[in-house]
């Protein structure tokens, strides 16, 4: 492939809600500038983007695929990216490998939620973008209803710089409102557009498009506005200039019109990207740490060579495959790098471009370009690599924790020895999972943005390491407590032949506040128990605390004194005063009011504002407590905290109620009480299945 200079390459994502149609205009790009033979459909499984198993299976992205057009002197590196809330971290990390954004908006739903999403990762990134409104050909479909519902959300500098030919069945065209052409496509055709006039029936909208977009350009350069005063109007190449410099500044954000899966407007999108969206090194930098200083690092071919790992994936035949954006320099084939994160030298050999799931060998790649190489050993994403000597870092994209964990057991032994490594390999490519043992409920945990982005990771580890696991909800872990104090004695007798055991301890049980855990105090005068006695006691509270007294969850936030007692010369031990200090324990818990508490979690929701109410009911239901809302646009923001054990089945219930247009987060907060009616079924349902496995041992 042939190697391009900084100044010659664009990096743009593809970004919007699910079902937008990003892998369709993708797709369609790709045909219009060569890239394929012929134009690849999602629906028949082939598109070059959506190549995994699952993705191909469900018709959806799951995972951001990156794919290379060459239009008009131009490398168009496209980073096509998940559009669902569950995937939609991937999307954030993809996003800092580019340098633009197509904001993909569906012509007959208009801005969802996800688009919100997406348009503040551009906002956070600074990117400029354009907004394409797709789908333009369906039913229902209708470009100034789409056009509102972009301006109302994302402000008026989202301005047309075309307008449809035709609606619905009927859309065939475009009309270039910079130009004044009208451009006419064969559905399913190459993507090339027949220049021609603009239709009587929209010559008035063109012009009247045409004035809104000359003011809206010359509003921010004083000498085009002195011109357009003076004239009244601009000349084409000074609106071609204009809009070239609005968009960079992000002043406007161009609406463009399109239909992916027929083909058309997509040769007039290409020739956006490689006119009026900024090559890498037009941009003013990437945050980075240079020698322990906080920098700016612009993007620039001269200097040593440096690169940033935006994504893992883990092939089970090629191995690890490492995406990287290069930031300074030009990095070499059989490159030998310093990896500046993990302090090891890796070498990059066999250099690739992505394109798809093929990787096309190249001998070097410029400063701001993508590339990939397979089977590096340490870097994983998020890593800096540069050369020897160059003491760089550049800030890694910070992803919000999972939202909902399931307990995953191995169908086999055979599974079982084979599931940890399976996992770690699928954890390195998806930065958003976690993967880790309760300590308490000794289940291996896998948390992940939703059910089903849980569900395809079990999908994976059995069709890619042959790994047969099961999902269950995970066990809550309470913890028990106590309200009240008490004041007790535990002694422990036992004679026997020879030798008896002796401990006598007298405890003083208490209160403490919520997170304090466990607090140990001795306060024994004039030798009741002997110093080397006193662990003995401490360790008998603490092995008895672990089982718990009320259905065996590990009691927490009470304080133990020992004041008192008495010892045998002969028989005391301290495995007597161990068995002392539990019956001390058992009959303090008699008298010190126990108690249940349940994990209680921080939830934001994200929603369309007019399914506040109904939310906020079900999780009143849920005995939870609102905590704060807001509304930015269409979208509302509940923050609640809410009982763990009410949000188990939480994913499925909000997607049926808000028709999968809600998500998500959920962090623990802190433990509290369970109400007495919850805590009775508790305490019965932990009794009855200790008497199982009591009557099953016998």
């Amino acid at each position: 492939m042939k190697i391009y200079e900084s100044k010659d390459i664009r990096n743009v994502g593809v970004v919007g809600h699910g079902d937008s149609g990003k892998t369709s205009l993708t797709a369609g790009l790709l045909f219009a500038a060569g890239a394929t033979n012929r134009l690849l459909r999602v629906d028949e499984g082939n598109t070059i983007t959506d190549f995994d198993e699952e993705e191909i299976q469900r018709k959806i992205t799951i995972s951001t695929a990156i794919a290379t057009a060459e239009w008009k002197r131009a490398k168009v590196n496209i980073l096509d990216t998940p559009g669902y809330n569950i995937f939609i971290n991937d999307t954030h990390a993809a996003l800092a490998a580019a340098d633009s954004a197509l904001v993909v908006v569906d012509g007959v739903a208009g801005v969802e939620v996800q688009t919100e999403k997406v348009w503040g990762f551009a906002d956070e990134d600074k990117l400029p973008r354009a907004v394409i409104i797709n789908k333009l050909d369906r039913e229902r479909a209708d470009f100034q209803r789409a056009l509102e519902s972009v301006q109302e959300t994302f402000g008026r500098t989202a301005v047309p710089i075309q307008i449809p030919i035709g609606s619905e069945r009927d859309f065939k065209g475009v009309v270039d409102l910079i130009r004044m052409k009208a451009y006419t496509y064969a559905a399913d055709g190459d993507g090339k557009g027949k220049e021609g006039d603009i239709p009587g029936n929209l010559a008035d909208a063109a012009q009247k498009a045409h004035e809104a977009l000359v003011e809206m350009v010359a509003e921010g350069n004083d000498a085009l506005m002195e011109e357009f005063f003076d004239k009244g109007t601009l000349p084409v190449e000074h609106i071609v200039d204009g809009v070239k410099q609005a968009v960079r500044e992000m002043r406007i954000f161009p609406v463009l019109c399109a239909s992916g899966l027929h083909n058309i407007g997509t040769d007039l999108i290409l020739n956006f990207i490689a006119e009026d969206l900024p090559a890498p090194s037009e941009r003013e930098g990437v945050a980075a740490t240079l020698d322990g200083k906080e920098v700016l690092r612009k993007i620039e071919e001269k200097g040593q060579a440096s690169l940033y790992v935006f994504k893992t994936t883990a092939d089970p035949f090629a191995g690890r495959i490492t995406f990287f954006k290069v930031i300074t320099g030009i990095v070499k084939n059989d490159a030998n790098l310093q990896n500046v994160t993990r302090s090891t030298t890796e070498r990059l050999a066999h250099l690739s471009s992505p394109q798809g799931k093929t990787l096309q060998p190249v001998t070097e790649l410029h400063a701001g370009d993508l590339g990939a190489v397979a089977k590096l050993r340490d870097t994983l994403t998020g890593d800096t690599q540069a050369d020897k000597g160059l003491n760089i870092a550049y800030q890694q994209v910070k992803l919000p924790e999972p939202s909902i964990a399931f307990a995953i057991e191995a169908k086999s032994r055979n599974d079982e020895d084979r599931m940890g490594n399976a996992v770690h390999r699928i954890l390195e490519e998806d930065q958003s999972l976690r993967f880790y043992r309760d300590p308490q409920t000794r289940e291996f945990l896998l948390a992940g943005s939703g059910q089903q982005h849980v569900e395809i990771v079990v999908s994976r580890l059995k069709k890619r390491y042959g790994v047969d696991v099961t999902l269950k909800a995970p066990k809550i872990p309470y913890r028990e407590t106590i309200r009240g104090t008490a004041d007790v004695q535990g002694r422990h007798k036992k004679q026997t032949g020879g030798h008896g055991q002796f401990g006598d301890c007298w405890i003083k049980m208490e209160p403490l506040p919520r997170g304090a855990k466990f607090q140990f105090a001795n306060e024994i005068f004039g030798g009741a128990i002997p110093k080397n006695f006193i662990p003995a006691v401490e360790k008998g509270i603490v092995e008895a605390a672990e089982n718990g007294f009320l259905a065996g969850y590990p009691m927490v936030d009470f304080k133990v004194t020992v004041y008192d007692g008495s010892y045998h010369d002969v028989d005391s031990s301290e495995l007597a005063f161990k068995l002392a200090a539990r019956k001390a324990f058992k009959a303090a818990m008699q008298q010190a009011k126990p108690a249940l508490l349940e994990p209680v979690m921080n939830v934001e929701i994200q929603a369309p504002v007019e399914y506040a109410g109904d939310l906020m009911g079900d999780l009143n239901g849920r005995r939870g407590r609102i905590s704060g809302m807001e509304t930015k646009g269409n979208t509302q923001f509940i923050r609640a905290q809410v009982p763990m054990a009410e949000m188990l089945n939480y994913q499925n219930d909000l997607t049926a109620m808000t028709q999968g247009r809600a998500s998500f987060t959920m962090e623990f907060d802190h433990y509290d009480y369970v109400p007495q009616l919850q805590a009775d079924k508790i305490i019965s349902a932990a009794r009855a299945a200790k008497t199982g496995e009591e009557e099953e041992e016998e």
